[in-house]
């Protein structure tokens, strides 16, 4: 079956949990946990393309993560250093069109190269859109937001009441990105964590007892059949 025919979500936003956890149950250390999940993250984006997903939307590193101990954030900026550079060859294999969402100035001046590199040579590939959430919060998306609209203002080149929600949305990181359909939390969790507060107004939500690490095109597969089994309707009834 042609993929234009598949009955998937445009869009799948995924809170990437559990890595620890699927580690602890190892004996493992939690780095161990990460680097599966990475891997997991490469397989999952071959498998929501050839399910008709034409979105992807991972939440990899949050601004609340930096308050993880020392031993643990240098393993995830390492994986994620690394992540970033094998991203770049992977992409133009697939076809993957990657961009980075978040306030990236807090990362080393080699990551954020690269993050503009990586944007750069696959911001015209027609595949799958990918986006990775590094240092992202959406409480600190919003407040970036404001503050240059804010400055807009003051300067006169935005009049107050001209203000909507179109115009907000065009200066969060997620600008000229359709909203998530469908966001996904594994691991049995169920809060967003500060995760696109605004973009999933009316997205639908699936939570799963599986470790990141473990999710699988079939595991997603649920996640897409729970969706289709949803009526989508918007506002209060």
């Amino acid at each position: 079956m042609d993929r234009s025919e598949l009955k998937a979500p445009n869009h799948v936003a995924i809170i990437l949990d559990g890595n620890g956890r699927w580690a602890k149950k190892r004996m493992l250390p939690r780095k161990a946990g990460h680097a599966a999940g990475s891997k997991t993250v490469e397989q999952i984006c071959e498998d929501a393309y050839n399910l008709g997903i034409n979105y992807l939307t991972v939440y990899a590193f949050s601004t609340e993560n930096w308050k993880r101990p020392a031993d643990e954030v240098d393993a995830l900026m390492k994986l994620l250093r690394q992540y970033l550079k094998d991203c770049i060859k992977r992409s133009t294999k697939n076809n993957m069109c990657v961009r980075v969402i978040g306030d990236i100035s807090l990362l080393a001046e080699d990551m954020q190269e690269s993050i503009r590199e990586l944007e750069e040579i696959t911001k015209d590939n027609t595949g799958l859109h990918f986006q990775v959430a590094l240092n992202y919060g959406s409480r600190d998306e919003m407040i970036r937001a404001i503050r240059a609209l804010a400055a807009k203002a003051k300067a006169g080149e935005v009049a107050p009441e001209e203000i909507d929600e179109e115009m907000f949305a065009g200066y969060l990181d997620t600008k000229g990105i359709p909203e998530p359909d469908l966001l996904i939390r594994t691991s049995g969790e169920e809060r967003l964590s500060n995760f696109l507060l605004w973009q999933l107004a009316y997205t639908e939500f699936y939570f799963t007892d599986v470790l990141w690490p473990d999710f699988n095109k079939k595991e997603l597969q649920k996640a897409i059949d729970y969706y289709n089994g949803r009526d989508r309707r918007f506002g209060a009834v």
